[in-house]
């Protein structure tokens, strides 16, 4: 076990015993150390950190971020990570990682900012390296790069900060996603969710605004790159103002309309 970067490198053994039981933790960390966001988060956040900081705050929100992966859905589930040092390295306590989303939330404006020019900066990487299969490789009009724009909802259990009823009765947030679509031999890459609560609308075109200019700032594709990008945004992005926005950016897009139950009939 090397330690390089934020993760220690590990290993292959030939010993008899098992010796992670998060093993597939390391393609994570190793996806972390070669678009090299450990190392953009730290320098992104390192006004956030104090003299004496013992866990850089870049590798902690990597580390939240790895235990979501591994099945973990609260702070607390870091201590799966916790478990195996010698995949992920020294875990920061629970304490220690509220002190510093504390210190963050203060600072929200900023500290968004800040994660997100690091975002962007690994992100890139990982495309050059992706070459010929990078998701902005040879983008044309005629094959644009395509980011879809939607809302979830996503359910609160108890109340929590900017929780709220929701249009289909439910209760807790309503997120603004934008995904880049990787095609049919891939999934998606998540660009830009912005946190809003469960009462934001649908149609709103102001927050649809914000996450189209963000999404096009994380691709790196410009803020007018004309046909060669594409956003497709259902019934939801089917008001004046969010077209008034596309064209202004004078992408391709595909908005969606809901018709009338009942549309008069057309014939030749």
């Amino acid at each position: 076990m090397k330690a390089t970067g934020s993760y220690p490198r590990v290993h292959v053994d030939a010993a008899p015993v098992a010796a992670a039981g998060q093993a597939g933790g390391v393609l994570l960390v190793e996806t972390i150390r070669a678009s090299g966001l450990d190392r953009e988060l730290s320098r992104a956040l390192a006004r956030w950190a104090t003299p004496l900081t013992v866990h850089d705050p870049g590798k902690i929100l990597c580390d939240l971020a790895l235990s979501l992966a591994v099945g973990g859905d609260c702070l607390s589930d870091l201590a799966e990570l916790r478990a195996e040092p010698g995949v992920y390295g020294p875990v920061a306590s629970d304490p220690t990682v509220s002190r510093l989303i504390g210190l963050l939330g203060a600072d929200a404006d900023a500290a968004e900012k800040a994660i997100s020019r690091a975002r962007k900066t690994a992100r890139a990487r990982v495309w050059a390296l992706g070459g010929d299969h990078a998701p902005d490789a040879g983008i044309s009009p005629a094959d644009p790069l395509v980011i879809d724009v939607d809302a979830t909802l996503v359910t609160a259990h108890s109340e929590k900060e900017q929780a709220a009823p929701t249009f289909k009765k439910g209760y807790g947030h309503h997120p603004l996603c934008a995904f880049i679509d990787h095609g049919a031999q891939g999934s998606g890459e998540c660009a830009v969710i912005m946190l809003r609560p469960g009462n934001a609308g649908s149609n709103t075109a102001a927050d649809h605004t914000t996450v189209i200019r963000a999404a096009l700032d994380q691709a790196g594709v410009g803020g007018r790159p004309g046909r060669r990008v594409l956003i497709r945004i259902d019934g939801a992005g089917s008001t004046h103002q969010t077209l008034a926005e596309l064209v202004r950016r004078r992408v391709s897009y595909s908005v969606g309309f809901t018709l009338p139950p009942r549309l008069p009939s057309c014939t030749p």
